[in-house]
């Protein structure tokens, strides 16, 4: 039973050279653009936020806040998730995402619901997790579409960057319907793959199908007995982005002295959400942030010197809040090291006793 989590923990530490190789690739690419913009420009941008960056650092707040809550409603009954649990475990598992960046969309999201189940069970934290974040995939899809929009009616653009956007505003034009049909037709692809795997003498495929089964059948039973709640969780993922553009507007005022409109912060946004869903192998976007929001800043009438010092500035943030995730995660006793093993060693086989426990958590 202990050799299996000790045989399996290299596995998923074999992606670490991939991580650092891009990590280098990222500090080179940020230093090429840091020097391209002006270091002595960038200082000034960050001198004059001063100390309204605490006002940036509480408006980001709000953009864990409305996804924890989000996530609050996509449980259902017996199962309930307090505010402050669900906080906790999105900051500790965004935090575990930007530490081990090219397998985060693997472990991130799943590893939340690992961090609450002492609160809630495993499978059913994963599905509503799962679903939290189908509702927040729609809500990019139709933000970056908008964005990319407005960019393109609103400013000439470079023809790399015009091709750029032509196939962002293809490729979420395609993915919105596509992931509609699935939800409407109740796609079983998950555990269907996995049976596929499983047929072809894949032991480990055929322990997870019943789990991934489960998984399906709570997330279409939620879309087929809670249509009530699509409405507020989808405004709660718009808050999202609108927090993100009032970050970006409120940090342009203070660092650039060209005054900001609320159009470019809106594109500015919309751009960063493309770039976090593309590069999200690379840590903490190092370099690909600096060098698309300094070529887009440039497009909408701004210098590149601000749009690499903005970027700067919101990376900071990213390390604030994952600086308080990762001390959220030493305090309950995890680390970056122990939470695939904690994963493995999750007691969903038995969720009669996991609930009851669970149950008398949530009393507490």
């Amino acid at each position: 039973m202990n050799n299996e989590p000790t045989q399996k923990r290299p596995s998923s530490r074999k992606f670490a050279p991939l991580g650092i190789l891009f990590a280098l690739l990222g500090l080179l690419l940020f230093a090429y653009f840091v020097r391209k913009a002006g270091v002595n420009q960038i200082l000034d941008g960050i001198k004059r936020l001063g100390a309204a960056y605490v006002l940036v650092i509480a408006i980001s707040s709000i953009r864990h806040i409305v996804r924890a809550l989000a996530w609050t409603k996509c449980f259902e009954a017996p199962y309930k998730l307090r505010f402050r649990d669900a906080f906790a475990a999105r900051l500790m598992g965004d935090a575990l995402g930007n530490i081990i960046p090219f397998i985060s969309m693997a472990v991130s999201e799943p590893s939340k619901a690992v961090f609450a189940r002492h609160k809630v069970p495993l499978m059913a934290g994963l599905s509503a997790i799962a679903l939290e974040n189908i509702f927040y995939s729609l809500s990019v899809v139709l933000f970056i579409f908008s964005g990319t929009v407005a960019l393109l009616l609103s400013f000439p653009l470079p023809s790399g960057l015009r091709y750029a956007a032509i196939g962002a505003l293809v490729i979420t034009a395609s993915v919105a319907p596509l992931g509609y049909l699935v939800i409407y037709k109740q796609w079983k692809f998950l555990s269907g793959a996995l049976s596929f795997l499983a047929g072809r003498g894949i032991s480990r495929a055929e322990k997870i199908v019943p789990r991934a089964q489960t998984l399906e059948d709570r997330i279409y039973g939620f879309y087929v007995r809670n249509k009530r709640l699509f409405v507020p969780i989808f405004l709660l993922e718009v808050c999202f982005h609108v927090a993100g553009v009032l970050e970006i507007y409120t940090t342009l005022s203070f660092i650039s002295v060209i005054a900001p409109t609320l159009l470019a912060a809106f594109i500015l946004e919309s751009v960063n959400r493309i770039i976090n869903v593309v590069f999200k192998f690379v840590p903490f976007r190092l370099g690909v942030d600096e060098g698309g929001s300094g070529m887009v800043t440039k497009v909408l009438g701004l210098t590149q010197g601000v749009g690499v010092t903005l970027a700067i500035v919101r990376k900071s943030r990213d390390i604030f809040w994952t600086t308080v995730g990762v001390a959220l995660m030493v305090r309950r006793g995890f680390s970056p090291m122990n939470v695939d093993k904690v994963m493995e060693e999750d007691p969903v086989q038995n969720p009669d006793e996991s609930n009851v426990q669970c149950a008398k958590s949530n009393v507490q």
